[in-house]
């Protein structure tokens, strides 16, 4: 396969700072690569340097065959044309020729110039405007604009008056038309609903060219990669596989490189005690057998290498302050109408507590309305929402408008929670990767990802048993989606949720609110069986409406998965408390050895250690039940 793409030691640094260095790589012609890395570790940037447009300090080459095509954030300030003319110059080419054959032809027509000239310039014209798909390229850009999520109506509206999601829809819109041999998509999936997202996904399955697209959206990114590079720590490693198989390859990689480790350092401690005992034993020939021993050390020690540490992640909990009522909230009979435009009518459903309920439906269907009625802060035209009892709510809102521009982070948090100590304050921030200097930083200075982490801090904060979450992943890398997955997954309470994330509702989910026909139905499926069923009712409705069984079946089956992963995190929460029990029964060991002939102290610490190893013994026990619980659920999942 002939290469498009290669790069041959890439580095680049800001001032003192090297965001990465050495980086090597070759992209070859219909490669489907998806790009990773957790914020502001340089994606963006080496993009910039794959199109020529910011420098670098190694050095790079790039195939004279190769023609990019790349994304364009903003559209120009070009007021005249509509969105359907914007993009409709990417053929431009097709334009100019459109334009020379109606000169050519009106020349012809009044006899004007050399009519055989103008002929075979015509006939030129012609085949290479039927080559380069002129009979269809109005009719292929319609569609991938219809296609992208804008309406009919919307194709003749001028850019100005288009809002910033839509002109990032129309960029790329213009990238995938393009010519180009290797598109770069920098988060394509950002201002996409469902069906714009699933639209995008089939287009890039059938690309027979080359891409590499910057994602935080894994479900897209087992769709449509067959390839992942992961920029982390200043270097690119490169997987065969879309995400979930990079996930696991990684793992694996990583459990490989620190056995190696592991046993390389045992292997030299176990030739330095031989070396100890020739020492000992004093005689001529131990000194060849130190000598050689001691090469066979320092040939381990040239290729023994420390696989990094796994950098420190955010660490969500949300602990709720009291258990709520077993009815958490009922909605009957909702409606709402904007002028003239009804939204939705007869919306009703309930929701219990543990429920994790996602909102789904396509942009500007109602789903912000819904979610501000059962929030509070909408009023509908018909029905209402009762609450249950010993409801304590925390709202995370997309807007982050609770945040004060002029605060700094610390401020920000401590205005909100003035009981906090400073040490409590700098240790909340700190797990959520405010350190230093950050915790200074005014709160209109942070990135879109550091005002999540801040207000997602702020609803953690708050020991709630009922949280409101609208696109809480927005804005946030793998590794924190990863963590805010986590957290979910492990907070006893009620989640009622807008997202655009299929990963995380295909985790998370345990049941669906569907916009549907103006009205919203509920479904106990996550997003994947959400779409199956969608298209069995499509392929045959009388038969779709017999798959409710299935669905108690998939409850269950989520269920035990969710047990299996509670099982999971009391195992590991016990094997932390265990190693920090080992630690204090050593650590009092040494100090009774080293208290001498201090009779008190001895009796203290003697009476801690007896305590720390009863607790020592009770934490073995309790993890040798739960460890035995765990394998009876993955056995009994199998059997399944």
């Amino acid at each position: 396969m002939a290469s498009l793409l290669m790069a041959n030691g890439v580095s680049k640094s800001f001032g003192e700072r090297t965001l990465f260095k050495d980086l090597t790589f070759n992209v070859d012609e219909n490669s489907k690569i998806g790009f990773i890395g957790a914020n502001g570790t340089g994606k963006t940037t080496l993009l910039r340097i794959i199109m020529g447009e910011e420098d670098c300090e190694g050095g790079f080459v790039k195939n004279s065959l190769l023609k990019l095509g790349y994304m364009e954030q903003t559209p120009p300030d070009k007021t005249e044309l509509t969105a359907y003319g914007y993009v409709l110059t990417v053929f431009s080419r097709l334009l100019d020729i459109e334009a020379e054959l109606a000169d050519i032809h009106k020349s012809i027509e009044e006899k004007r110039g050399d009519i055989d000239a103008l002929v075979k310039r015509q006939d030129l014209l012609n085949n290479e405007y039927f080559r380069g798909d002129g009979m269809v390229f109005r009719a292929k850009t319609r569609s991938m604009l219809l296609g992208l999520g804008f309406r009919e109506e919307e194709l003749s509206h001028r850019l100005d008056q288009l809002s910033g999601g839509q002109k990032t829809r129309l960029g790329l819109a213009r990238t995938l038309l393009s010519d180009a041999n290797l598109l770069l998509l920098d988060e394509p999936t950002n201002h996409l609903d469902f069906e714009a997202s699933a639209f995008l996904e089939d287009f890039l399955r059938s690309y027979n060219r080359a891409f590499i697209v910057i994602s935080h959206d894994r479900y897209f990114l087992d769709k449509v990669t067959t390839s992942t590079f992961e920029l982390e720590n200043g270097r690119l490693s490169c997987y065969s596989g879309g995400y979930s198989e990079y996930m696991r390859k990684k793992a694996e990689a990583r459990e490989a490189a620190w056995r190696k480790y592991d046993n390389t350092v045992a292997e030299i401690k176990r030739i330095e005690g031989m070396i100890e005992q020739q020492k000992r034993w004093n005689q001529e020939r131990n000194y060849k057998i130190i000598a050689n021993k001691q090469k066979s050390i320092d040939r381990l020690e040239e290729t023994l290498e420390k696989p990094e540490e796994t950098k420190a992640g955010i660490r969500f909990k949300f602990p709720a302050a009291q258990r709520s009522g077993d009815d958490v909230l009922f909605a009957e009979g909702l409606s709402k109408t904007y002028g003239t435009k009804r939204l939705f009518s007869d919306v009703s459903f309930e929701i219990k507590r543990g429920d994790r309920v996602f909102l789904l439906g396509p942009n500007g269907c109602g789903k912000s309305t819904l979610y501000g009625i059962v929030k509070g802060t909408v009023t509908p035209d018909s029905g209402g929402v009762r609450r249950g009892v010993k409801l304590k709510e925390a709202y995370y809102d997309q807007d982050r408008s609770d945040l004060s521009g002029n605060k700094t982070v610390m401020d920000e948090l401590w205005d909100e929670y003035p009981k906090m100590i400073l040490p409590e304050v700098r240790g909340a921030l700190a797990a959520f990767l405010f350190r230093d200097d950050d915790v200074l930083k005014t709160v209109d200075r942070l990135s879109g990802g550091e005002k999540a982490r801040l207000a997602l801090l702020m609803v953690m904060l708050r020991r709630a048993n009922f949280l409101l979450l609208d696109e809480p992943t927005n804005h946030l890398d793998i590794p924190a989606r990863e963590a805010l997955e986590q957290a979910i997954e492990d907070f006893d309470g009620t989640v009622f949720m807008i997202s655009h994330d299929r990963y995380l509702i295909n985790k998370l989910a345990t049941k669906l609110l569907a916009f549907e026909d103006g009205t919203v139905r509920s479904y106990d499926f996550n997003y994947d069986q959400y779409m199956e069923y969608r298209a069995a009712r499509e392929a045959a409705p009388e038969a779709a409406l017999d798959g409710k069984p299935a669905v108690s079946d998939y409850r269950r089956q989520k269920e035990h998965q969710s047990a299996i992963r509670r099982q999971e995190g009391k195992v590991r929460r016990l094997e932390e408390a265990i190693a920090a029990g080992e630690e204090e029964v050593a650590r009092l060991n040494q100090e009774i050895n080293s208290a001498g002939s201090d009779f008190e102290l001895m009796m203290e610490l003697t009476a801690a250690l007896k305590a720390a190893e009863e607790e020592l013994d009770a934490q073995m026990s309790q993890w040798e039940s739960a460890n035995e619980e765990l394998e009876k659920l993955i056995a009994l999942e199998k059997k399944q």
